[in-house]
């Protein structure tokens, strides 16, 4: 395992990665936890995947998990950074828009405008075969691209519906910028908000960790 800071932010918090496996392993997997930093139960299961990880790793692929995303908004305990920026509809997507339906999405001055989203495109630049972010909200499996039989395998563990699309408008998120408009197979998971921490960490890392086995044959 390496660590790595791939960039600081506007508090100087650093955004940390932790990678797994072999660089010339393939395939190679992203995970993300705490994009919004209120959505703790997407935290809790990052950093439960990243315990078994450190105690035993043995899958063939390379795999970089980044638990606190919004590490700002973590901190903060709000869905935004310290800026108030929500980094989920400040990605430069085509339907990017300075609108925000309400405060909670703001989506910053600009597309790009947030250190964490430029940490995170240079992170994409490695083609991962496969996004997995953690989130909170109504259970819900939301799948940009082609990554239907992991969703399947989550499905299993969880009985959580697989969609298409999330059912509103998402202008600026990764699952269009990544999953639509370059065709990087991504998982946005929906864990129940309000689990019980212990019930996040005994459901949702161990169906993670079946799902993987999937990707690795899948793309190996």
């Amino acid at each position: 395992m390496q660590t790595r800071i791939l960039s600081r932010t506007t508090l100087g918090l650093p955004l940390i990665a932790y990678d797994f496996g072999l660089s010339y392993q393939k395939p190679r997997v992203l995970i993300l936890g705490g994009v919004h930093g209120d959505e703790i139960e997407g935290v809790a299961c990052a950093r439960g995947l990243l315990d078994v990880f450190l105690q035993n790793y043995s899958y063939q692929m390379q795999l970089t998990l980044i638990p606190e995303m919004n590490p700002e908004g973590v901190l903060l305990k709000t869905r935004g950074n310290a800026n108030g920026v929500d980094l989920n509809r400040n990605l430069p997507t085509k339907d990017w828009s300075s609108i925000a339906a309400t405060p909670r999405y703001h989506p910053g001055p600009s597309p790009l405008s947030e250190n964490e989203n430029k940490a995170l495109l240079e992170e994409l630049k490695n083609l991962p075969q496969l996004i997995v972010s953690l989130h909170s909200w109504n259970p819900v499996l939301n799948i940009n691209g082609d990554c239907l039989p992991e969703a399947e395998v989550l499905a299993r563990h969880t009985s959580y519906p697989i969609e298409a699309d999330i059912g509103y408008p998402t202008p600026g998120s990764l699952g269009t910028y990544s999953g639509i408009e370059r065709q990087i197979p991504t998982l946005t998971y929906e864990i129940q908000r309000g689990q019980l921490l212990s019930d996040v960490l005994k459901i949702h890392v161990p169906a993670i960790c079946d799902m993987l086995k999937t990707t690795e044959k899948r793309f190996s």
